[in-house]
């Protein structure tokens, strides 16, 4: 008896030696890893089969969050998340731009209409309810922050009050008004004018106030009231408790840099300015924030001076993809990278084999958007560069950031609160991004669009619009049709990751053929299907056949 007892209870410490080691909760799940104990995804062994089906999820609890008191989406009030009632502060700062960013994305990824009318739907509200007064010292600027929570009336900032912007923001939501334009066409209505309008508007106002800046400030401030035109106040970093005019500074321009140089690419108005406030932004950037590693604030609701991840690596970023205007760009992204490794890694999952990313320097915290951002920066880095030496962080740092999300789509930071900012906007496009720089990342077995040069406009997989809308293409069988798309620019890339090789490749209802060089295609086999890239050079409507 005594011998059973004693085998019982080894056989149940060897139990729990085996099953508890593995049960490890990162917020709703349990950690997996694979055979070397290295962290994997909780949905799926398979990179690409799990982050897809984090995009859908993520995607499909936004798209079904419940409706608040006035009657708007909770995510139009409110930015952060809670089931159980109304979080009492209004939307974060760049709530909606980010959520045009991955919906863009997303819509080319998936083909889902609603992803579009989401998208209108944000642009239309924001634009009738949200934009500074044509009087005012800096107008036609959205404000990032509803002060009175139900009025469903942008007027302020969350710290500063009523009648305070944040130019970085204007610029964030400007360029994604530029995307949502170039996508409006459709169903034979013409582009919606008023969008380009709206960021024309913002990108007058936003040239008209740039200044050299130094190395306190920045060529747009941080934080201005736009009837005043004074610059807002945050307390020195010193914690001395001191106000001082830190809101002067801050480097995220990127997005604003990219909307000057779309408008200038598209002729649209004052060229002249916008090639000047690109120049003065660019200089800037290179002499102070490259040089020094001074990235500075970018969140509403920290009244401290701050180093911020999202301002470095969207820069590196933006540097990657405008390679002309940084003859030293791998070392330059490799500064950037380096910064936030030393100030901002987080080593608390190491053991798993992954390091993840800290949001900021004044809240040095692990966050779901700011490592899978580092994650995908990482990985595009690693593709154009041939440095392979940060894949397999990248990796995981996206397969923690998995954990985030629980089984209804619903994400969080692991040690904070639900952000409709970082768990949405800021999150799925990071994923994308990812299946861009390294197509094994996509969803084997599966059709998507994982990237264009060119903003998407309609994406048909297998029949859906013709299905819906009752849609033709033009004497083409569309039971045979695997994909039908259509761009804005006549001319792009595209990267499409497919289950098998499409029999026939048209552009324009006209074949064009397989090839290396020149308008064509190029078939990259994979384990699962493979990658076909798409080249046109004169010609938006593209059908791929079975």
């Amino acid at each position: 008896m005594l011998r059973k007892i004693f085998l019982t209870a080894v056989s149940l410490l060897l139990f729990c030696t085996v099953f508890c080691q593995q049960k490890e909760m990162l917020i709703y799940h349990p950690i997996k890893t694979d055979k070397k104990g290295k962290i994997i995804s909780w949905y799926n062994q398979n990179p690409g089969t799990a982050y897809n089906h984090i995009v859908n999820i993520v995607w499909n609890f936004w798209d079904t969050m419940r409706r608040d008191m006035n009657g708007l989406p909770y995510y139009m009030n409110h930015q952060v998340w809670n089931a159980d009632f109304n979080d009492p502060r209004g939307i974060g700062g760049d709530q909606f731009a980010m959520a045009l960013s991955s919906w863009r994305l997303y819509y080319a990824y998936s083909g889902n209409e609603k992803v579009k009318a989401n998208m209108n739907f944000i642009a239309d509200y924001y634009l009738s309810h949200g934009l500074s007064p044509a009087t005012s010292k800096w107008p036609y600027l959205p404000f990032p922050y509803n002060t009175l929570l139900y009025s469903g009336i942008y007027d302020g900032d969350m710290r500063s009050g009523r009648n305070v912007t944040q130019p970085d923001k204007a610029g964030s939501f400007g360029l994604e008004l530029l995307h949502v334009y170039k996508m409006s066409n459709g169903y034979n209505i013409p582009e919606n004018t008023l969008y380009l309008e709206a960021a024309v508007n913002i990108a007058n106002t936003l040239s008209a106030h740039i200044k050299v800046g130094n190395i306190n400030y920045a060529p747009l401030p941080f934080k201005v009231n736009v009837i005043t035109g004074a610059t807002e106040l945050l307390r020195s970093h010193d914690f001395t408790g001191t106000w001082i005019d830190t809101a002067g500074y801050t480097t995220n321009w990127a997005p604003t840099m990219q909307l000057f140089l779309d408008l200038i690419a598209m002729h649209q108005r004052d060229i002249s300015a916008y090639q000047s406030g690109f120049t003065v932004l660019l200089n800037w950037m290179k002499l102070y924030a490259m040089k020094e590693n001074k990235w500075g604030p970018f969140f509403e609701d920290v009244d401290w001076w701050s180093e911020t991840q999202i301002n470095a690596m969207t820069f590196a970023r933006f540097i990657m993809e405008h390679k002309e205007y940084f003859p030293e760009w791998k070392n330059d992204v490799q500064k950037i990278i380096g910064w936030v490794h030393e100030n901002l890694a987080n080593k608390t999952w190491e053991k798993y084999g992954v390091i993840v990313t800290n949001e900021q320097t004044i809240y040095k915290t692990p966050a779901n958007s700011h490592s899978s951002r580092q994650a995908a920066d990482e990985l595009l880095y690693v593709s154009l560069s041939g440095d392979s030496s940060l894949y397999e962080n990248a990796v995981r740092e996206l397969n923690w950031a998995t954990y985030m999300v629980d089984f209804d789509g619903k994400n969080r930071f692991p040690n904070d609160e639900p952000w409709l900012t970082d768990g949405y906007g800021d999150y799925v496009r990071h994923y994308l991004r990812a299946m861009d720089a390294s197509p094994a990342l996509t969803a084997p077995g599966e059709n998507h669009i994982i990237s264009s040069t060119s903003v998407i406009q309609q994406a048909d997989y297998a029949g859906r619009l013709k299905k819906y809308y009752g849609l033709s293409f033009e004497n083409v069988d569309s039971n045979k049709v695997t994909l039908f798309y259509r761009t804005f620019d006549s001319s792009g890339i595209e990267k499409i990751r497919l289950k098998t090789k499409p029999r026939e490749v048209s552009l324009d209802y006209k074949l064009i053929k397989e090839k290396n060089v020149g308008e064509g295609y190029q078939w990259e086999p994979m384990t699962v299907g493979g990658l076909l890239i798409v080249r046109r050079e004169n010609g938006k409507k593209v059908i791929l056949m079975k």
